[in-house]
């Protein structure tokens, strides 16, 4: 699962908002049955002008049904798009590409519309993560980002397929997530085990049909189908976390199709799938040790240790204790009984961004579970309620059923759960925190295996790569990988900031005038550009 989406344990993480769509982490790949039949990604001489492949014009010219993007009176995302003057539209695509006279599904777009229409560029089309995470609500927020060149854009959200307000993926889950700690001992991984298992057999019970055409190569094609539909012979796009990739592996299978490329906080393409958490341990103890340094120099307010190792070392102690027994975190109906298995992501997911905010809100919450260890009562803040609610009940099943049908879809994991173990085992001494969450077992080890290969990147595409130095979702590495694959592009840095998700969201005048001007201009920088935080 894309990082970008699980929910943090800030509302300044990922946009402002704690939502049930801020579900999740990342994930990749085999030859496919259908990979020979699927349509050709570039114009062939039997392509209309629109590009359509054979046999899919019908979709590439269907006429969009534009209307209010509210839903009802108490469709908050809705409201807001309304305000922005935005506008929804549900785009038709196949569900299988390779049998476009068959089912038919449904992608949920909306719509801020340029108004500079004599200098207008284009559709920005946007994705904001996951995979599972909607972008519907997004053009407001990109929309005020781009500032000046605003009014020079149709700036377009899309809800991937089965996501959101597109057609439905829902397998029913008691839980929001499939990201879980292998916990302290041999029973709590077989316990896992039994739960990952059975978090995959609901799945292939409640959507065996449409599972194997979750992947990222057919969000693409669904990507394109909205470039035909809006009439744009190329696009302009925007993604962020896991949207890096989807953009990534759009320039590979629609080469020609699209102008302006921005990708924040990339992915190595390589290493996407789902076995890659294990790659994001050592961004993420870093960004462990600098909280727990931020924390340590605040221990008169938060009480969590004077020093930053004292810091960890009660973060061990929860944990610990969760595994003697479970924390009961909150009152009444609204109480959570958490143990070692559940703990950790609740610290991980505080850690996306290295703001006081953010770094306020997870000392609070440790300081809440510290109290939950020792046996007291405790009152959690109504954020915290909500990421309790998404994570450990079914309130956070579809969100979390999409992303791990895109992840499992992408790429093939190890079926052994003895492959795991081991793995789990070997991280403790390093990373005794986060090494059992990282390596832990995932619903992907008993998935049918993936219809098409993963994507490599072989073609060279011009786009502009925002990138912090410490980014703990997407570390850093990543995308100076990616620059190299791609030779045409530049990276756009960040120095010193443990910040995932950069741009119109961190609030870092150099990196926002930067992609501002490429945006505007199309012209990329000559070289890399460093920006300080």
């Amino acid at each position: 699962m894309t990082p970008h989406h699980i929910p943090s344990a800030a509302p300044a993480m990922g946009g402002g908002r704690v939502t049930a769509r801020r579900t999740a982490v990342l994930a990749l790949a085999v030859a496919a049955a259908c990979a020979a039949t699927a349509p050709a990604a570039t114009a062939t001489p039997d392509s209309d002008r629109s590009g359509a492949p054979p046999g899919l014009s019908r979709y590439y010219h269907q006429r969009l049904d534009w209307r209010s993007c509210l839903q009802g009176p108490d469709d908050a995302t809705g409201a807001e798009l309304e305000r922005a003057g935005a506008r929804c539209a549900d785009v038709t695509v196949p569900l299988d590409y390779a049998d476009p006279r068959g089912r038919s599904i449904t992608v949920a777009i909306s719509r801020i519309r340029a108004t500079d229409t004599r200098h207008r560029i284009g559709a920005l089309l946007l994705n904001d993560g996951g995979p599972g995470g909607a972008t519907l609500d997004t053009p407001p927020r990109v929309h005020a980002a781009l500032k000046d060149v605003a009014g020079r854009y149709d700036v377009v959200g899309v809800d991937p397929r089965f996501v959101g307000r597109s057609t439905p993926l829902n397998c029913g889950w008691p839980v929001g997530t499939a990201l879980l700690s292998a916990g302290t001992d041999r029973s709590a991984f077989d316990r896992q085990v039994a739960l990952h298992k059975g978090l995959a057999a609901k799945c292939r019970a409640a959507a065996a049909d449409v599972l194997p055409f979750a992947g990222t190569r057919n969000t693409a094609r669904d990507m394109d189908v909205i470039r035909g539909a809006l009439g744009e012979r190329r696009i302009s796009y925007l993604g962020v976390s896991y949207g890096t990739y989807l953009g990534t592996v759009y320039t590979q299978m629609f080469p020609g199709r699209y102008d302006r490329v921005v990708l924040d906080g990339a992915l190595d393409p390589r290493v996407y799938g789902p076995r890659m958490l294990p790659t994001l341990l050592a961004s993420n103890e870093r960004a462990l040790a600098d909280w727990a340094a931020w924390a340590a120099a605040r221990h008169d307010t938060h009480r969590l240790g004077r020093t930053p190792e004292e810091v960890v070392a009660g973060l061990r102690g929860i944990v610990a204790a969760a595994a003697r027994g479970p924390l009961t975190v909150g009152t009444g109906p609204e109480a959570f009984r958490l143990d070692d298995t559940q703990v950790p992501l609740l610290l991980f997911a505080g850690l996306a961004d290295d703001t006081d905010d953010s770094r306020t809100a997870l000392a609070e919450n440790a300081a809440l579970l510290t109290e939950a260890a020792a046996g007291r009562p405790t009152r959690p803040s109504p954020s915290f309620t909500a990421t309790l609610r998404t994570f450990f009940t079914g309130a956070g099943s579809a969100s979390a059923s999409s992303q791990q049908a895109t992840l499992c879809a992408d790429g093939e994991a190890p079926r052994d759960p003895e492959t795991y173990w081991r793995d789990v085992e070997r991280s403790r001494t390093e990373h005794p925190l986060l090494g059992p969450a990282f390596n832990n077992i995932s619903p992907c080890a008993f998935w049918d295996r993936p219809r098409e290969p993963r994507t490599e990147v072989r073609r060279d595409a011009p786009a502009l790569i925002v990138a912090a130095t410490g980014d703990p979702r997407t570390p850093y590495p990543g995308s100076v990988a990616l620059r190299g694959l791609l030779p045409s592009s530049r990276l756009l840095t960040l120095q010193g900031a443990n910040r995932h998700a950069l741009y119109g969201m961190y609030g870092n005048a150099c990196v926002d005038t930067a992609v501002n001007a490429y945006l505007a201009t199309g012209v990329l920088p000559s070289e890399d550009v460093t920006c300080a935080k």
